[in-house]
């Protein structure tokens, strides 16, 4: 009788160890290939994202459908100052278009358009300076338009952004986006599910 009460409890053991191992396995391939967990570092993406707010991002969508304009990409292993690292910025520039910036003004192929996530930052200027200074492609990074396959992103805090202006990171391929994100998981008061 102790005999199939130890073997019994020895199979719930097992049944125990397979469903833990099945569950870290399940968890390991979400993270890995599907919803990833990231550590906003810096105030390159203020105020939409601040430092130390964690982000989900989705790695899946990119590989089954377009990067849009606007969307706030991580992008991984990006060299500054000597070192790589992962940034995350959000995309203005798609394959094909020319990016110019004149007057704090945003123009996409010649067209103005309107970027209402800089609205807040722009109203707390302390100065009368823009937020976004004059550039053009060809001024930062010697192209007349993004090159094909890649994209041209900026931080929202344009004055303090490393970003597709500075040629040491320049345009960014479509291989090098880790994925899109516009949820903010972390902290509790800076929960948001689609902040973009």
């Amino acid at each position: 009788m102790e005999d199939k009460i130890q073997e019994k409890q020895k199979n719930e053991l097992v049944e125990w160890i397979k469903a833990i191992v099945f569950a870290l396995l399940v968890a390991f391939v979400i993270k890995q290939f599907l919803f990833t967990p990231v550590l906003v570092q810096g105030a390159s993406m203020m105020p939409t994202l601040e430092d130390k707010d964690r982000v989900i991002i989705n790695r899946i969508g990119p590989k089954f459908k377009s990067i849009d304009r606007f969307d706030v990409v991580v992008v991984e292993n990006v060299l500054l100052n000597k070192k790589e690292e992962n940034i995350i910025k959000r995309v203005v520039g798609l394959p094909g278009d020319k990016i110019e910036y004149k007057d704090d003004q945003l123009y996409i192929n010649g067209e103005k358009f309107s970027e209402p996530y800089l609205d807040q930052y722009k109203k707390e200027l302390k100065d009368t300076g823009s937020l976004t200074y004059d550039f053009t492609l060809d001024q930062n990074l010697g192209k007349t338009t993004v090159p094909e396959g890649q994209y041209f992103v900026l931080g929202d805090n344009r004055r303090v952004s490393n970003d597709s202006r500075n040629p040491e990171v320049g345009f960014i391929p479509k291989e090098r986006i880790m994925g899109t994100t516009s949820i903010i998981c972390w902290p509790i008061e800076h929960i948001d599910f689609s902040f973009n």
